[in-house]
């Protein structure tokens, strides 16, 4: 996949249906640098080869791929408990968001639990003109030093901290220290944020999530 669809595959994760968004806790964002370390540090993973992309395709995947997929996602600090769901991208080459905005999901063609480099991707909906709030609908709210918690297929529980948590403008967001197999493990979470365009039916920013493991 060119990097034009990864982008348009990572805006499509963060993909927003409604008018209704909350105010965080905090005023200012926060970790960017954090991100961006994070992203360039060395690892000794045989999958975390410099500038290699995250796969798009399971033939993509290494042979021996050992890491666990995401089952269920849990965030105490804004009484989040949703069910994870692996999903893919569909035929425009764009994630395929769960449809049930209580649902997020974990992008199965990039990393999974226990991968020794690069970053675990989940995306949510932030809310929905039919079925309102979304699983996503108080990330903006999350702090640093909050915790994260992810249950693996395997039933053990994985802790994460809040590291960073930033938004920007979709045409201004480089993907590069999130969406990557390469760097720190990690762990980033995507929704929707900003003001809501009724023209195209979508909320004009990215809000964006960054948790490392604990």
């Amino acid at each position: 996949m060119t990097r034009a669809g990864v982008l348009a595959l990572v805006v499509s994760v963060v993909l927003g249906l409604g008018a209704v968004w909350l105010v965080s806790r905090g005023e200012r964002d926060f970790g960017a640098e954090v991100v961006r370390e994070m992203a360039t540090a060395s690892t000794t993973s045989p999958q975390a080869v410099a500038g290699a992309p995250v796969p798009t395709r399971p033939a993509d995947l290494p042979v021996e791929r050992q890491d666990v997929p995401p089952t269920s996602l849990s965030v105490p600090g804004i009484g989040l408990t949703a069910r994870v769901v692996p999903t893919g991208v569909d035929d425009n080459a764009e994630f395929a968001v769960p449809p049930s905005v209580d649902v997020v999901g974990w992008y199965e063609f990039g990393v999974g639990l226990d991968s020794p480099a690069g970053s675990l991707v989940i995306g949510g909906h932030v809310d929905s003109a039919t079925d309102g709030p979304g699983a996503f609908y108080r990330l903006r709210e999350l702090d640093r030093g909050d915790e994260v918690a992810l249950t693996g297929q395997d039933g053990r529980v994985r802790r994460y901290r809040v590291v960073a948590r930033e938004q920007y403008p979709k045409k201004d967001l480089d993907l590069g220290p999130y969406f990557t197999s390469t760097g720190a493990p990690r762990l980033t979470l995507f929704t929707c944020g900003g003001e809501f365009d009724r023209a195209t039916r979508s909320y004009v920013d990215n809000v964006v999530v960054t948790a490392e493991p604990v």
